[in-house]
């Protein structure tokens, strides 16, 4: 079974709204879109690029599939990402959207939680077997994810950044989850990067070896 790794940017009060861009996610009047930009370099690039090539598919609610799929098929900066993100499948939940551009895309149908089981069950192309599903912004479908006790591994950028407001990934009356912490690295920004394996999940040893 393959592991689903939720690998999330956050500010120190926990909000995840609107890393990339201005306008990305102005929902709730959200005026502080594009926050993280100043906080990349180049230990945060390496371990980015590592969580993709790692991954051989994306689970990702339709906001944010309609953000990358905008992207990434015509980027032309960040090809270390956009080659990998482009060449794997993405797994899309949406009640709205009926046909999927991107390549390789396939929209969840039914039920959602029987469906990314059946996700994690397979095995992958057999160049990439053993390969993780990447879970990426999607701060509303990671709520089943959480519900579900679907998550194997969370990745969590905490930026030296306080907003004040916005959404956020652990959310009131979320489930209670034990966590081990699994890896820890520091940015020269100051970008506090965390691997923790909740308490149902194996930890895998020398991962990060």
């Amino acid at each position: 079974m393959r592991k689903l790794i939720v690998q999330e940017f956050l500010t120190l009060d926990g909000v995840m709204q609107a890393p990339g861009e201005k306008n990305e996610d102005t929902e709730g009047g959200f005026k502080n879109g594009g926050w993280q930009i100043p906080y990349t370099d180049e230990v945060f690039g390496k371990i980015i690029v590592k969580a993709f090539t790692d991954a051989d598919a994306l689970l990702l609610g339709r906001k944010t599939y309609d953000l990358f799929a905008a992207y990434w098929p015509t980027a032309k900066v960040d090809l270390e990402i956009a080659k990998p993100i482009n060449k794997m499948a993405k797994y899309v939940a949406s009640r709205t959207l009926d046909n999927l551009t991107w390549q390789n895309s396939h929209l969840l149908k039914g039920d959602i939680i029987e469906e990314i089981k059946k996700v994690k069950d397979q095995a992958g192309p057999p160049a990439q077997a053993g390969k993780n599903i990447l879970v990426i912004g999607s701060g509303d479908f990671a709520q089943t994810f959480m519900q579900g006790n679907l998550i194997d591994e969370y990745q969590l950028f905490i930026h030296p950044l306080v907003l004040g407001n916005g959404k956020k990934l652990f959310r009131e009356g979320g489930p209670k989850q034990n966590l081990t912490l699994l890896h820890s690295e520091i940015t020269t920004k100051g970008v506090v990067i965390l691997n923790y394996v909740p308490s149902f999940a194996k930890a895998t040893e020398g991962r990060w070896g």
